[in-house]
C-alpha cells in the first residue's frame, strides 16, 4: 500500500494524480473513494449541483447550437444536457473549424456521456464551461462542411469509434464517480484504480482491524472491501464495503485518541490550589459583576482539575462573548496563588495584545506587583510577541524567567528557545484550532513538571466532533451570556439591490451619529494582483460580456473579491458616510501600526474600522454595534458567527449585514440566511459540518491539506463513532502500545502523517 504510484500506473498518470489530488502511494489512491455510483440508464440528478464544486455528471444531450464569436476567432457551442427533469447548459469554445466539427460529432442529441468540470454561476444560471467529456453511443457525421480529415483523419475517426465502444462497455455496469479536478477526470482515476486492484494480493494489504472487531461486526477483509467499493459487481455491493471502511476510519482515529488518554493518565502534575487570602479571592471580591451560572460551574470543574496530581487536559468551549476569558483568568490566578505561572498562547499579535490589555484592565492594581500603586497581593502580566523592541523583549523575558510575571501572554514568540519560566504550572491556548500539537507541547515542555492545560475555543463544537478532534480532552461547555450583552440582529443583503445597499450604509451612519462604531470586514487586503472593485462585487453597472471564453471573469468564482483598499476608497465616496473617521487594519501591516489602529478604534478615535478577519477573535470594543461583511458568501458559517460576535458586546444592540452579490437561489445565499436566522452557535456549527465537511470546519483544508476523514461524517455517524470509541478502548486496554496489532499501529502512523495530523491535533 505504500508503493509509489509511479511504479503501479506509470509516471504520467502518477504525476497528474499527485499534482491535482495529492495522491502519492497506492494506498492514497485506493483510499480515494467514489463519491457516487451510476448504473446503466441512471442519470445524475442535476438539481443537486452546487456553485464552485467540480462535478462529474452522467447526462443526456438534449440540444446543440453553435455560432461564431464576434470579437475573437473561434466558435461558441451551447449544449444542453438533462437528467429527464433538470437541464444544465454546457458551453464550449472550439478554436477552429476542425475542433468544432469534432465536438459537434460528439454532441449528438439523445447521446449519453460523462461531463466533468467546475459548476459556474453565470447570469443567474448554473453551467459547466468547457467540461471534459466521455461519450457513449453512436457519433454524428461531419458538420459545418468539415470532412473526416479536417476532424483528425480516418485513423482518428476509427480511434474515436473504438473509444466510444469502450465507453459503452464502461457504462454498462456500475459506474463509480470519483471526486476529480480539471486536471484529472473521474474516468482516469477509475482506470488507475483498476490497474492497481488487478495486481494486489491479500498480503499486500495489511488489515488494521483486529480479528475480534471484524468478527463482532461481520465486516469483510480490507482487500475485499476495497474491491467492492471501487468495482461493485452488483447493486448494493458497495454499501457493506463502505460501511466497513467508514467504521475503520473511526476506529483508527479513536485508537490513537485512546492511546493519548492512557498516556496522559501516566503523567503527574503539581496540584495548584488557590490561597484563601490570595489573588483569586481578591479578584473575585472586586469583580463589578456577578459570574454567570455557567462561569461558576465551569470554574468549579477547572478548580477541581487543578487540585489533582494528574495534569488537567480540558477543552473550554463557549459562545462568542460567553465570558471564557474570565474563567481562564481565574484559573491562572489560582495557579499564581499556588506559586506557579501561567502562559496564555494566542494565534495573532492583535489578539495577544487585546488579551494583555483586557487582563491588565480586569486585574487593575492586582497586576502591578512591585510598583507604588500595586496591591498588597499582586502579580505582573507580561506580553511577549515577535514585534517587541529589544528593550521590551528583554524585560518580558526577565519577568518570565524570574517568576515576577505570574501571567505571560504571547504569540508563537512564547515557543522560542530563549523563553524560560520559573515554574510554569498552566498553559492556556486560545483558539486552539489555529495551533498544532507541536506548538502546544513546545510550550508545555518549558515546565519542570507536566503543566495543566486549558484549551479554549469560541467555535462551538458538536458532541461528535468533541469525540473525534478533541477526543483526548475533557470538555466543558460555557452556556449563556454575561449580563450586559445585547442581542445581534443579522440581515442578508443582496449587493445588486441598490436601495438595500444604500439603506445599509445609512444604518452605519445612524450608529456613528449615535456615538457608536462599526466594522466593515473584507476578504482580501487589496495589494493582490487585480484586487479591488470589479464584476460580481455589487458595483453598480457591473456585468459580464455576452461571450465569455474559459477563464473569463463573467463566471461567479472568477469575480474579483472586494478588498480593504477598495472598500476604504468606496466609503470615502459614499455620501451617507461623509465625514466619518475611518481606519484600515489587516495582517500585513507593521505590528506597531496594527496596534496603533486598534488602540485608536478602542479609544473611540475612529468611527469605522475597515478590516480583514484579523478582527475575527478576541477583539473587544464594547462601543462597536454594527458590522458589514463584504462578499459574505466567501466566509464559512462559523467564521461569520465569530465575526458578528465582535458587535453588541456593550449595552447597545448589535446589527450585522451580510452583503453578497449572489442571486437569490444560489446555495451561498441560503447559508447567509441560515446565519441571519439564528445566533445559536451550536446549531450553526452542526450546519457548518453538514454543508462544508469536517476538513473545512476543523481547518484541514484551510491549511492546504486534505482531511483524514474520507467517509466518516461526524454529524451523521454518531453511532459509528461511539461504537468505534468503545471497541478501541477495549483493544488499547490490553495492548496500549499496539505491539500485538502492527497493522493497526501502521494505520495510526499513517493518520499522523503531517498532512493528516493537522486535523487530529485540533485538540
Amino acid at each position: 500500500m505504500a508503493e509509489p504510484l509511479g511504479r503501479a500506473v506509470g509516471l504520467p498518470t502518477a504525476k497528474a494524480l499527485e499534482a491535482h489530488l495529492g495522491l502519492v502511494t497506492v494506498g492514497d489512491l485506493l483510499r480515494h473513494y467514489p463519491r457516487d455510483y451510476r448504473r446503466r440508464g441512471q442519470l445524475t440528478d442535476l438539481s443537486g449541483l452546487e456553485v464552485g464544486e467540480h462535478a462529474t455528471v452522467l447526462a443526456r444531450v438534449s440540444s446543440v447550437r453553435h455560432r461564431k464569436m464576434q470579437r475573437r476567432p473561434g466558435y461558441v457551442v451551447d449544449v444542453v444536457v438533462e437528467d429527464g427533469a433538470v437541464r444544465v447548459p454546457l458551453t464550449f469554445f472550439p478554436r477552429h473549424g476542425g475542433a468544432l466539427a469534432h465536438l459537434l460529432r460528439e454532441m449528438v442529441v439523445g447521446r449519453t456521456g460523462l461531463f466533468s468540470g467546475k459548476v459556474n454561476l453565470y447570469r443567474g444560471s448554473l453551467q459547466l464551461v468547457h467540461p471534459e467529456h466521455h461519450m457513449s453511443g453512436p457519433r454524428g457525421g461531419p458538420e459545418v462542411g468539415q470532412d473526416d480529415d479536417a476532424a483528425g483523419g480516418a485513423g482518428g475517426a476509427e480511434d474515436l469509434a473504438a473509444e466510444g465502444a469502450a465507453m459503452d462497455a464502461f457504462l454498462s455496469g456500475v459506474l463509480p464517480i470519483y471526486p476529480a479536478t480539471q486536471g484529472v477526470q473521474s474516468w482516469t482515476i477509475a482506470k488507475a484504480v483498476g490497474i492497481v486492484l488487478d495486481v494486489l494480493a491479500e498480503e499486500d494489504v495489511p488489515e488494521p482491524l483486529p480479528d475480534m472487531v471484524l468478527a463482532r461486526h461481520g465486516f469483510p477483509g480490507l482487500l475485499d472491501a476495497l474491491r467492492a467499493a471501487h468495482q461493485p459487481q452488483h447493486p448494493g455491493h458497495e454499501e457493506r464495503a463502505l460501511e466497513r471502511l467508514r467504521y475503520e476510519e473511526a476506529f483508527v482515529l479513536q485508537a490513537e485518541l485512546a492511546r493519548r488518554r492512557l498516556r496522559v493518565g501516566t503523567q503527574t502534575a503539581v496540584p495548584r490550589r488557590p490561597r484563601p487570602d490570595g489573588l483569586l479571592a481578591a479578584f473575585d471580591e472586586r469583580l463589578p459583576f456577578a459570574l454567570t451560572d455557567g462561569q461558576r460551574e465551569v470554574g468549579e470543574e477547572v478548580a477541581a482539575d487543578l487540585a489533582r496530581t494528574a495534569p488537567m487536559h480540558r477543552l473550554l468551549q463557549g459562545e462568542v462573548g460567553s465570558g471564557k476569558t474570565v474563567v481562564a483568568l481565574r484559573a491562572m490566578l489560582a495557579v499564581v496563588d499556588a506559586g506557579g505561572q501561567a502562559a496564555l498562547l494566542a494565534p495573532t499579535e492583535v489578539l495577544a495584545a487585546q488579551h494583555h490589555r483586557s487582563l491588565t484592565a480586569m486585574l487593575g492594581d492586582l497586576a502591578e506587583a512591585g510598583t507604588l500603586g500595586g496591591a498588597d497581593v499582586a502579580t505582573r502580566v507580561a506580553l511577549l510577541t515577535g514585534s517587541l523592541g529589544a528593550r521590551a523583549r528583554r524585560e518580558a523575558l526577565l519577568q518570565a524567567a524570574s517568576g515576577e510575571a505570574g501571567i505571560v501572554v504571547g504569540t508563537h514568540a512564547l515557543l522560542q528557545e530563549a523563553v524560560q519560566f520559573a515554574d510554569l504550572g498552566l498553559v492556556v491556548v486560545d483558539e486552539q484550532h489555529r495551533f498544532g500539537v507541536e506548538q502546544r507541547d513546545a510550550l508545555r515542555a518549558k515546565a519542570s513538571a507536566t503543566p495543566h492545560l486549558l484549551v479554549m475555543t469560541a467555535t462551538p463544537i458538536p458532541r461528535t466532533v468533541a469525540m473525534t478532534s478533541f477526543g483526548d480532552l475533557e470538555t466543558s461547555v460555557l452556556r449563556g451570556l454575561p449580563a450586559g450583552r445585547s442581542p445581534i440582529a443579522s440581515h442578508a443583503v443582496n449587493a445588486g439591490n441598490a436601495a438595500w445597499v444604500a439603506r445599509m450604509w445609512q444604518r452605519v451612519r445612524e450608529e456613528v451619529d449615535a456615538g457608536r462604531q462599526a466594522y466593515v470586514v473584507c476578504p482580501t487586503i487589496g495589494d493582490e494582483e487585480g484586487a479591488g472593485p470589479g464584476r460580481g462585487e455589487g458595483v453598480p453597472g457591473a456585468d459580464g460580456p455576452a461571450e465569455e471564453p474559459p477563464g473569463g471573469s463573467g463566471r461567479e468564482e472568477d469575480r474579483v473579491l472586494v478588498s480593504t483598499a477598495a472598500v476604504d476608497a468606496l466609503l470615502a465616496e459614499e455620501p451617507s458616510l461623509a465625514g466619518v473617521r475611518r481606519g484600515v487594519l489587516h495582517g500585513r501591516m507593521p505590528p506597531e501600526e496594527k496596534d496603533a489602529v486598534m488602540r485608536s478604534f478602542a479609544a473611540g478615535d475612529l468611527d469605522v474600522l475597515v478590516a480583514t478577519t484579523v478582527v475575527e477573535v478576541g477583539v473587544d470594543v464594547p462601543n462597536a454595534t454594527c458590522m458589514v461583511v463584504m462578499d459574505a458568501d466567501r466566509f464559512g458559517i462559523s467564521q461569520l458567527h465569530q465575526l458578528r460576535g465582535r458587535v453588541g458586546r456593550g449595552g447597545h444592540a448589535g446589527t450585522c449585514f451580510l452583503l453578497s452579490p449572489l442571486p437569490e437561489h444560489a446555495p451561498g445565499v441560503a447559508r447567509l440566511k441560515s446565519v441571519a436566522a439564528t445566533t445559536d452557535g451550536f446549531a450553526l456549527a452542526e450546519l457548518d459540518l453538514e454543508t462544508r465537511g469536517e476538513g473545512d470546519v476543523l481547518g484541514a483544508r484551510q491549511s492546504g491539506v486534505r482531511s483524514s476523514l474520507r467517509l466518516l461524517r461526524v454529524v451523521r455517524d454518531v453511532d459509528v463513532i461511539e461504537e468505534a470509541r468503545s471497541d478501541a478502548a477495549q483493544v488499547l486496554a490490553v495492548d496500549p502500545e499496539l505491539r500485538r496489532h502492527p497493522a493497526l499501529a501502521g494505520a495510526v502512523t499513517e493518520l499522523l502523517r503531517p498532512q493528516h495530523e493537522s486535523f487530529l491535533e485540533r485538540g
